[in-house]
């Protein structure tokens, strides 16, 4: 009976949703092309306490990880280690940066977030590149 339960977590762990993230800001705007998405872009540093809630907290919740892999490009860049394009501040952190696939910035936040505040951070970005659309 043990090893029936043990498979069963084992089964529903691995089909939870994972955010598919990108290391790369360059590849993410071509795949955001192809794919007609807009790309989120986390910037955190490998000793920033903020970040590690974010990522422990927010980012764990299904329905952001979710609306993350539907909507967006998920990009994270730790800002010690990877290559950070210049148009973005990388001090402080968390930043967040919401940018379409040319890559204009659509919206923009720096620190902690809770999920509900996330979520309006997406819908936000999401209802600037409507306007942007509906504007050109």
């Amino acid at each position: 009976m043990r090893y029936i339960v043990t498979m069963i977590l084992l089964a529903v762990t691995l089909m939870a949703t994972e955010i598919k993230w990108l290391d790369n800001y360059n590849t993410a705007m071509q795949k955001a092309k192809q794919e007609n998405k807009l790309i989120y872009i986390f910037i955190s540093s490998s000793t920033c306490g903020w970040c590690d809630k974010f990522e422990k907290t927010t980012l764990q919740d299904e329905n952001v990880k979710k609306r993350l892999q539907r909507e967006f490009v998920s990009v994270h860049l730790v800002r010690e280690f990877d290559d950070v394009p210049q148009k973005f501040a990388t001090s402080p952190v968390p930043r967040h940066y919401f940018t379409d696939s040319k890559g204009e910035i659509l919206y923009n936040s720096l620190g902690y977030r809770k999920v509900d505040t996330f979520e309006s951070f997406m819908g936000n970005a999401q209802e600037k590149f409507k306007q942007n659309k509906e504007n050109k």
